[in-house]
């Protein structure tokens, strides 16, 4: 029988990446989530029965083990940027990713992959950055051979950072951002999956490793080469920290009246976040220690952006019509 993998948030932007390529692999993939019914699109990324959307609470012991019970390897893709509620910073990012690595080790697992994040510090001011650094923590407490990853920023078809920002420049002539001279280096999201997969698959040295791709760019640079893909013209507008952090305190405030409901567009914390470069530190592993050559924003940008252009897809239809007039 192939060996099956539970992959704990396998519905999610990453995990689906995961997901498809551990059932390409030829092994049994248990997609642990909150909502089995909105993941039932994962099912078509293998045979019949291959891959199966569970129910799983991180917050729970017997949840946890129910769905790590008879599994080879486990997974963790599951992250929050809440502060607030059951699923906070503590209890998804340091508590559950503790119990996660705990069970595994008592069910026998033989092997732990654990997405992280690059700049993921027990000593940072960001709750997410230290709740991250304690994960890790508790996972290598556990499972002392798991593969640690700790992604930049993501980028690919439905990422929640370029989408979002294209999509305002379609009703506004100004794209406000935080942190304009905030370094970046974004990585493509199915070379993560493929760096978790080698994890999974004990194809990666234990440890930790930092994933960027080939591109280092401050987060207005970030938004020029978006707009470029796009076709449009924008005023890049860099909002100072203090402004950006008084905006977020009265964000954090409609969301606590509003018990959850009313969610702004950005939080202190990642006010905080976006004070700190989100790079690979010198000398970390990373992608050429796993064999991977990451792929460029340049090469995968216009393959999802496309529709934020003013002609859509039929941009290039006019560029080579007006081609033919000149």
């Amino acid at each position: 029988m192939s060996k099956l993998v539970t992959i704990f948030g396998g519905s999610g932007f990453l995990g689906r990446y995961i997901t498809q390529r551990m059932a390409q692999a030829g092994w049994r993939v248990r997609v642990a989530v909150r909502r089995p019914n909105e993941a039932m699109f994962v099912k078509p990324y293998g045979v019949v029965g291959q891959v199966v959307p569970v129910f799983c609470n991180i917050r729970d012991d017997a949840s946890v083990r129910a769905v790590l019970h008879g599994a080879d390897v486990a997974i963790n893709c599951v992250g929050t940027f809440d502060a607030f509620g059951k699923n906070n910073f503590d209890a998804v990012q340091a508590e559950g990713a503790e119990r996660i690595a705990r069970i595994s080790a008592e069910e026998g697992l033989q092997r732990m992959v654990q997405i992280s994040a690059i700049g993921a510090d027990a000593e940072a001011d960001s709750a997410y950055a230290r709740t991250k650094a304690a994960g890790e923590a508790g996972v290598l407490a556990h499972m002392p051979q798991a593969v640690i990853l700790r992604p930049s920023v993501l980028f690919g078809h439905t990422d929640a950072f370029f989408n979002r920002f294209a999509a305002m420049t379609t009703y506004s002539p100004v794209l406000p951002v935080v942190g304009a001279d905030t370094r970046f280096q974004p990585a493509y999201v199915d070379d993560v999956a493929e760096a978790a997969t080698l994890g999974a698959l004990g194809q990666a040295a234990p440890g930790i490793y930092e994933l960027g791709g080939p591109d280092v760019d401050t987060f207005r640079e970030l938004m020029q080469q978006m707009l470029g893909v796009i076709r449009r013209r924008r005023l890049i507008l860099n909002m100072p920290f203090w402004m950006a952090g008084l905006m977020a305190r009265v964000f954090a405030l409609g969301e606590r009246m509003s018990f959850g409901l009313l969610k702004g567009p950005i939080s202190r914390d990642q006010v905080l976040q976006l004070q700190q470069d989100n790079v690979v530190s010198e000398g970390a592993r990373g992608f050429a220690d796993l064999g991977i050559s990451p792929k460029s924003m340049e090469a995968i940008l216009p393959d999802y952006l496309w529709r934020f252009r003013p002609s859509g897809q039929y941009a290039a239809i006019k560029d080579s019509a007006r081609n033919l007039r000149d």
